[in-house]
């Protein structure tokens, strides 16, 4: 699909957040029938390959050493473990198999035994993905050369709120790592977080940013914050969810051939609040029992709610089965 070149102001973006709901989801729900036609979710499933001891600050994230959130760290999993994960994946009707590791940024050893993952769980016909932390561009090459299909390294917010949670990485590191991925002709997986205290203006400012990139990214997960115990954000209050699927609808709006993806969150949000983001847009979901360390609808829930909204799920990239 086309992407266009528009470039968006953080003004404009604030009018649409300002417009009544059904106005707002109407538009989107128009620009998502133009572009997807077919009407099909993606399924995508998350395995943490290495999980824990990240020496990070994310205030949201439990996997950050420096945090008591119960969260153990392992080393990285042996390649017949993650094997064995993408089988029961794609089983399960899985697309795109994504593999998580909480790393600052890998090391090279680290790369060449993650290189072999994805060679291996290309072999099986899936789509891959990989989010290891920040990559230069001998690193992204060789992901890139691995068969790899698409980074994921999320800006997480605007600009201007970035500090307010995250001290140990810099904003300018998030775009360089882009700007490598980007450089060895993998697609991009990148999007933010929703819920963390932002403004409006600070929300809107995130979705300018992703919709702003040349090319903007072909994935774009949304999450909705999951408050853990233990992590700085432990107390936030929670977010209107109406805000939420204005959100979606935003990001349908501004980067309207991407994979608009409900991430991290989605239990919380409940079916009713899921189905009006996939009426706003929403059109890939990540599919299992875990999002790396945070819990996530089951996948036989995921399926009757979308049997029940007469939705299609892809199964691969040329065949799509009714749930």
């Amino acid at each position: 699909m086309s992407q266009s070149n528009r470039t968006w102001t953080v003004s404009e973006i604030e009018a649409l957040y300002d417009l009544p709901l059904p106005t707002l989801m109407h538009q989107a729900s128009s620009i998502h029938q133009a572009q997807f036609p077919e009407g099909d979710i993606e399924l995508a499933t998350l395995l943490s390959i290495k999980t824990g001891g990240c020496p990070e600050d994310c205030s949201y994230c439990p996997q950050a050493a420096r945090y008591h959130t119960g969260v153990e760290a392992t080393k990285l999993m042996d390649l017949e473990e993650v094997l064995e994960a993408a089988r029961a994946a794609k089983a399960a009707g899985s697309n795109r198999f994504c593999m998580g590791a909480a790393w600052r940024e890998p090391k090279d050893r680290d790369i060449i035994k993650v290189a072999t993952m994805i060679k291996e769980v290309k072999a099986m016909g899936m789509q891959t993905c990989a989010t290891l932390g920040m990559l230069d561009a001998d690193q992204a090459r060789a992901l890139g050369e691995a068969g790899l299909d698409y980074y994921n390294h999320n800006l997480d917010s605007s600009e201007d709120f970035y500090g307010s949670i995250i001290q140990t990485r810099t904003y300018q590191d998030r775009i360089d790592t882009l700007a490598n991925v980007r450089n060895t002709g993998m697609s991009l997986c990148c999007g933010g977080i929703i819920g963390m205290g932002e403004t409006r203006k600070q929300r809107a400012g995130l979705i300018a940013r992703l919709a702003n990139l040349s090319p903007y990214p072909e994935s774009v997960p949304i999450n909705h914050l999951v408050p853990v115990p233990g992590t700085p954000l432990a107390d936030q209050p929670p977010l209107d969810p109406f805000e939420f699927v204005r959100t979606i609808a935003i990001a349908r709006i501004t980067m309207p051939a991407a994979r608009v993806r409900l991430s991290a969150g989605r239990q919380e949000l409940g079916r009713a609040i899921q189905a009006m983001c996939f009426t706003a847009g929403a059109n890939s979901i990540f599919y299992g029992d875990k999002l790396l360390t945070t819990n996530n609808p089951e996948a036989d829930a995921d399926r009757a709610l979308l049997q029940d909204l007469g939705l299609k799920v892809k199964v691969n990239q040329t065949a799509e089965i009714a749930v």
